[in-house]
């Protein structure tokens, strides 16, 4: 029996504008955003609708993504489209655990604006960085790091062919050489705000804990897949864990795709702004049917297929 998957994207697939549509057509995505709004003491319309330049700034973005995300969801919901299970890279977990009743779509904004602030406060501008990697096998890339003892991992698995690595800046420069010399068609430094998903946010992820401890977790409606192990999570209590972890430990995408696949999912449904997590797909699996629900759209495009 065909299964259903929402997944969600991660920083990076921000753009302004997005979830406008849904403001605008929708009483349940208005009352996301403006409860956002309320909640963090933020305008969220301005930040999310609107040119400026707060919405790339990892504090201020996490938040953004999750309210448009969650909004989107809840009226994709109404529809009567629902998933069999979720899965959201880094920052999209917190939608995916959302969608699957974890926790109140307001707890889980509040939890990636302290999320979003810690990670781009915990390491000073300047000392780390991050890197992706096109064309080399993870293999061999974990091979190339092994030698360099550490003080560069990988902080995604993003499909086969993309993976990003994080760590201090120095030593990821050098790194990229390192594997440009082992094969990689192109190492390219990415224009980011710290070592994101590396050890260096341990105590990020420490800090985040006790911000969890704040919010009630609910039973899980349906599973979801985490980050961490690549595998899914149909017992809430592992949640908390888990998220201080994912903070400082790599982003399993692929392994998680895959695993899914394993599962018996056979449809995707990528909701929030861009195609990213598609493109993932399409060179992880081609078998598998994507949809993508960025605009209103592009929802009523999806309702009408299912």
């Amino acid at each position: 029996m065909s299964k259903i998957a929402f997944i969600y994207p991660g920083q990076g697939a921000q753009k302004a504008g997005m979830g406008a549509d849904f403001y605008e057509k929708s009483e349940t995505a208005r009352a996301i955003f403006d409860g956002a709004s309320k909640r963090l003491d933020l305008d969220m319309k301005a930040l999310c609708f609107e040119e400026n330049d707060k919405l790339d700034l990892t504090e201020y973005t996490q938040a953004a993504l999750v309210t448009t995300c969650l909004a989107m969801t809840r009226v994709v919901n109404e529809g009567g489209l629902r998933p069999d299970i979720t899965a959201g890279l880094s920052l999209g977990e917190y939608c995916a655990i959302a969608a699957a009743g974890g926790m109140d779509d307001l707890d889980a904004v509040r939890l990636v604006r302290k999320r979003g602030i810690l990670m781009q406060n915990t390491v000073p501008a300047g000392e780390g960085g991050m890197c992706a990697v096109m064309g080399l096998d993870a293999g061999k890339i974990e091979e190339v790091l092994e030698k360099m003892k550490g003080d560069v991992t990988i902080a995604n698995y993003n499909c086969p062919g993309q993976i990003v690595i994080t760590g201090r800046l120095a030593a990821v420069e050098n790194a990229s050489v390192k594997l440009k010399e082992a094969g990689a068609k192109r190492a390219m430094m990415l224009n980011v705000s710290g070592p994101f998903h590396s050890p260096m946010l341990v105590s990020a992820g420490e800090e985040l804990e006790s911000e969890l401890d704040t919010v009630s977790l609910h039973s899980l409606k349906l599973p979801y897949v985490t980050n961490v192990t690549a595998k899914k999570v149909e017992d809430i209590a592992e949640t908390k864990g888990l998220l201080k972890e994912q903070v400082s430990s790599p982003v399993r995408w692929m392994q998680s795709m895959e695993y899914m696949i394993q599962e018996g999912v056979d449809t995707f449904v990528e909701i929030g702004p861009g195609k990213t997590l598609a493109g993932f797909l399409k060179k992880i699996n081609r078998e598998v049917k994507v949809y993508n629900i960025s605009s209103w759209e592009d929802m009523e495009k999806t309702r009408s297929i299912f």
